[in-house]
């Protein structure tokens, strides 16, 4: 990989003729399946996505990013798309969460052992490796956020729903790096919203969706989507416990915030996927803006211990702003790059 590379989060902006944006922006993320969002008809769906798909691969290319997501095109929200393929859960008869605000969401209903009987992602990620010739990343929902965003009627506690939910991220992990995924990616921004349980059994469970994981890995931590959480604290209240965590790569966000980055310190032996992309707004920022907020890094960590990338999914934000962010992203990193030589 290239000094400095440039990624996605997760997710690129969906085209309006394939799902319902409006819809999709003016509600919660779904935590069970949401099949009325999408226009498609239901015979249609999966060529459509497909089709999709490739759009979104190729505006990253376009753009010049280097390590390529499959924008999350299939998917409702970042974590249902996984959280309902397993089972022991029952998404026909949902239960009730609350979700990071506050608000009760429908949520997967946890009724026996949570287990994964089959790959969920790697038919995504062969299609993406099938059209692109870059390094490519995939993500999953981590164990922790997917314990927050269902109603357990199965296990004694949340603790013991985590470690299930952890077993199955493994294996999937572990079947992504086989498939060839170059970085994994795991979703935790529950750990952020909800410190106290992340201390008390979060952190365990995301250890233990990595036991034995070879290939390299990533997890990330937000504020929320920005089109729906608004208001930005001025740091985290969970990030310095990662520091012991079998990681290889920490997502978060800095752009919107204007995070202090002197929690990076804590973090000298991470590779920090620093999100320096302000998904507030359609504005797309200059070339300059974007590499002054990497700069910012660096009295805390060298270059090469740095990914560019959006503070979060890019899925809100209109197509053409998508990608206008994306070749800002490109061009600070070339400028940045140069300034290395």
């Amino acid at each position: 990989m290239t000094l400095l590379p440039t990624s996605l989060v997760g997710s690129y902006a969906q085209p309006e003729w394939l799902i319902d944006r409006a819809r999709l922006a003016g509600r919660f993320p779904p935590r069970v399946r949401a099949k009325e969002l999408w226009r498609v008809e239901p015979d249609l769906l999966a060529e459509a996505q497909d089709d999709a798909t490739e759009m979104a691969i190729r505006a990253q290319e376009r753009a010049g990013l280097d390590l390529l997501t499959d924008g999350e095109i299939r998917r409702e929200s970042y974590s249902n798309h996984f959280a309902t393929a397993l089972d022991g859960v029952d998404v026909d008869n949902p239960g009730t969460a609350l979700d990071r605000s506050g608000h009760p969401n429908p949520v997967p209903r946890i009724v026996g052992p949570i287990t994964r009987r089959r790959p969920v992602e790697v038919g995504d990620l062969e299609f993406l490796k099938s059209h692109t010739d870059r390094p490519v990343k995939m993500t999953v929902p981590g164990p922790f956020t997917m314990t927050q965003q269902a109603q357990n009627d199965h296990y004694p506690d949340l603790e013991s729903a985590a470690m299930a939910y952890a077993e199955a991220v493994n294996v999937e992990i572990k079947d992504l790096h086989a498939a060839g995924a170059d970085v994994v990616q795991i979703d935790e921004p529950y750990l952020q919203a909800r410190p106290d349980a992340a201390r008390a059994y979060g952190l365990a469970a995301l250890t233990a969706a990595l036991d034995g994981v070879t290939g390299t890995t990533a997890v990330h931590l937000c504020f929320g989507y920005a089109a729906i959480i608004h208001e930005r604290p001025s740091g985290y209240s969970f990030l310095p416990e990662l520091a012991g965590c079998p990681v290889d790569q920490i997502s978060i966000e800095t752009a919107q915030s204007g995070l202090d980055l002197g929690v990076l310190a804590d973090l000298s032996d991470k590779t920090i996927i620093l999100g320096v992309v302000d998904l507030s707004t359609p504005e797309v920022e200059t070339i300059e803006t974007v590499a002054d907020r990497v700069r910012r890094a660096y009295p805390y960590l060298p270059a090469r211990q740095l990914v560019i990338a959006p503070d979060c999914g890019m899925k809100y934000l209109p197509r053409a702003a998508a990608a206008g962010k994306m070749r800002a992203m490109a061009g600070a990193a070339a400028v940045l790059r140069a300034e290395e030589r």
